[in-house]
């Protein structure tokens, strides 16, 4: 059974957002924290575009543009290991700024 990449990443995957901050030029940047689902590759997740809802049911798509490095350089085995991932994004829509505990998922 042959699964893309794409598809792999989008199935029943959902991050917390564990902190956000003002990038430093632009952007946001999210720590996120796997809640469900199996991790994504690192490749996956850099340009892929995520929608993300706060607690009260606000919506804001965001494109991941890069990743954070205060913890270390991201790679599959840590994301796997630790479930958790630090990525620079741009706001695509007006629902935002993201914030503390919104839910992510893969478009």
């Amino acid at each position: 059974m042959s699964t893309s990449t794409s598809t792999a990443t989008k199935n029943g995957v959902v991050f917390r957002v564990l902190d956000a901050m003002d990038g430093p030029h632009s952007g946001r940047i999210l720590r996120l924290r796997l809640q469900s689902g199996e991790a994504p590759s690192v490749r996956s997740l850099r340009g892929a575009e995520l929608l993300a809802q706060s607690p009260d049911g606000r919506e804001c798509r965001v494109r991941v543009t890069g990743f954070a490095l205060f913890g270390g350089k991201p790679s599959d085995d840590r994301l796997a290991r630790t479930g958790r991932v630090d990525v620079h994004v741009e706001e695509l829509d007006e629902g935002g700024p993201v914030g503390l505990k919104w839910e992510v998922r893969p478009l």
